[in-house]
């Protein structure tokens, strides 16, 4: 298994978000950890920022029983 590692560049590019909303929604926990590269380098696990962008196109969408009940 390959793991590839998103620099901020990518992950900005991925998420459309900012540089300081990125590191905003990490201090709250809403948007995964980087993990430490060395000296001051960091980088994002792509699967991780890949389930985030899942989980918030997920949650924008009526779920089935919502659709079939009008609730």
């Amino acid at each position: 298994m390959v793991t590839t590692i998103l620099r901020l560049p990518n992950v900005k590019a991925r998420t459309g978000l900012s540089r300081s909303t990125l590191y905003l929604r990490i201090a709250t926990g809403t948007f995964p950890r980087p993990i430490s590269l060395g000296g001051r380098a960091v980088g994002w696990v792509e699967e991780e920022v890949d389930a985030w962008l899942t989980q918030r196109i997920q949650a924008r969408r009526p779920s089935s029983s919502k659709v079939e009940g009008r609730s």
